[in-house]
């Protein structure tokens, strides 16, 4: 499989409850230590009828935004797609697992 010259990536992370599906031009290791750096977020072009409440409602929360600072933890997964889908916001699953607790690192 070759790689794109102009990636997209999907990436799901967890915030605030909530699950997030975005998609994106660029993601890299940021140089805040434990986060991800999420830039150049893509949204589906408003060439068909129905519009996506979910997806509205992401482009409105990240309109203006140039780079989203995601912590690493928060992450479930980054994916890279070969076409462009549709964001979305769903309710996290409530369960009884919990993580695991991480050490913090001190020097």
């Amino acid at each position: 499989m070759s790689k794109s010259e102009n990636p997209i990536f999907k990436v799901i992370f967890v915030n605030q409850g909530q699950v997030f599906e975005m998609y994106a031009k660029s993601i890299y290791q940021s140089d805040l230590w434990g986060f991800l750096e999420i830039e150049e977020f893509v949204f589906g072009e408003r060439t068909q009828v129905v519009v996506d409440p979910s997806e509205e409602k992401l482009k409105a929360q990240f309109e203006g935004v140039i780079r989203s600072y995601v912590p690493m933890h928060a992450i479930v997964r980054i994916d890279e797609v070969e076409r462009l889908g549709v964001a979305t916001i769903s309710e996290a699953a409530v369960g009884n697992v919990m993580a695991f607790p991480m050490p913090v690192p001190t020097k």
